[in-house]
């Protein structure tokens, strides 16, 4: 056999060149890797949101089922979209995070002036195409603001106490616009949200125990003080005794949990959703999921609750307070909503009108719920992309949460 004589690399000739690498511009955009878990919860919500959709409504069912999957898409589109770009759209001048809330204000401004009132309330807009309801809206932005407001003054909360009283102030016009709809349930839970972010973000209980108490003669009045929700109170706290009025939604609802027993009695075989559960394909699906599949609705509250951890430790991964808090924020907007609406189902809280996340039908909800989950994926990618899209990373040991 002929082999080739070996020749040193010094001896090679100077027209023979390694093949070179290809490697990204710097400003070449790169799609940034999605957090697996987060996704993969967010799609199998969507598709049992869209199943029960379909099994919780009684004569409209495929209707339904046809508007909440072109919503569904909506939202899955907007998702994908946030995934990839809210990082870089929240540099935008007209997008910035003191923008957003003021475009919030404009719409429920607006909801209030010029919008039919429907139940006797003032909550959507009508697109004819469908109803936008600009509190959803508002759960997303306020977080976003508060965050970026937090990030400014990251650990100096705890001992300047007067730098809390921006964000309370624009907190406060925010759920205030919203109690004007005559809307209880969606203020109280961003109020909770908004806590919990102050309380990571370093700030001591001790100063927001002042606005809180500040605020409970208002929480008094509009409980006790206003006609319809007094009467949900004492239906709540017995609504046997309130059976053929204010109970009957809530004791319906007690017979769809429990007449589910073990195993529920399948797919589509709902009896109390036959025009004798109000509201069964929207705030009550959660019964009605109970009455059709028994215990194995709990593997549902589980998924709600692996998203919490998740973006708890995702949170905490996060190497900006700006990051860590929308993550956080958003986490809990979407998992304590769900909690506060299967709490309600079940008799655990009064009735109110929350939707359950991902599942109940109704377009603002499902498409802002989705475009949150966007908007995480996005926070928790950020570090695991290349380093063009990581310049504003902190060193890690700074970080306070």
């Amino acid at each position: 056999m002929n082999y080739k004589p070996y020749t040193s690399p010094s001896k090679r000739p100077a027209n023979i060149r390694r093949p070179s690498i290809k490697r990204p511009a710097a400003d070449e955009w790169q799609p940034l890797k999605l957090n697996k878990v987060i996704a993969f919860i967010a799609l199998v919500f969507v598709l049992l949101g869209l199943i029960f959709t379909y099994s919780s409504s009684t004569f409209e069912s495929t209707a339904y089922f046809k508007r909440q999957l072109i919503f569904d898409l909506i939202g899955i589109g907007a998702a994908l979209f946030l995934s990839q770009t809210f990082d870089r759209l929240i540099k935008m001048k007209f997008l910035q995070p003191h923008y957003l809330i003021g475009y919030t204000w404009i719409l429920l401004i607006v909801v209030l002036v010029f919008s039919r009132e429907q139940a006797n309330v003032h909550r959507w807009i009508d697109l004819k195409i469908f109803k936008l309801q600009p509190s959803e809206i508002a759960k997303m932005t306020l977080v976003i603001y508060i965050a970026d407001y937090l990030e400014s003054y990251a650990g100096k909360l705890a001992n300047n106490y007067k730098l809390l009283i921006k964000p309370i102030l624009i907190a406060g016009i925010t759920m205030g616009l919203i109690l004007l709809e005559k809307d209880f349930g969606t203020p109280t839970l961003m109020g909770g949200v908004f806590g919990i972010m102050l309380i990571v973000a370093g700030a001591r209980l001790k100063h927001l125990c002042v606005p809180v108490l500040a605020l409970l003669p208002l929480a008094i009045h509009q409980l006790f003080f206003v006609g319809y929700r007094r009467s949900r109170i004492f239906s709540f706290l017995n609504p046997f005794a309130s059976e053929g009025s204010t109970g009957y939604q809530l004791v319906q609802s007690f017979l769809a949990v429990g007449s589910g027993g073990w195993f529920g009695k399948g797919l589509g075989n709902s009896e109390l959703k036959l025009q004798y559960l109000p509201a069964a394909h929207t705030d009550f699906i959660f019964s009605v999921m109970c009455e059709e599949i028994g215990m194995f609705v709990l593997l549902i509250v589980g998924g709600f609750c692996w998203l919490l951890i998740c973006g708890i430790s995702l949170a905490k991964l996060a190497k900006t307070y700006f990051r860590a808090l929308v993550i956080l924020g958003l986490t809990s907007t979407i998992c304590l909503q769900a909690f506060f609406n299967m709490a309600m189902a079940i008799g655990l809280l009064p009735t109110k009108g929350i939707a359950l996340p991902f599942f109940s039908y109704g377009g603002s909800s499902v498409i802002m719920t989705l475009a949150m989950i966007g908007i995480i994926l996005n926070m928790a990618a950020i570090d695991s992309a290349p380093t063009p899209r990581r310049h504003d990373i902190t060193t890690y040991k700074q970080r306070r949460i």
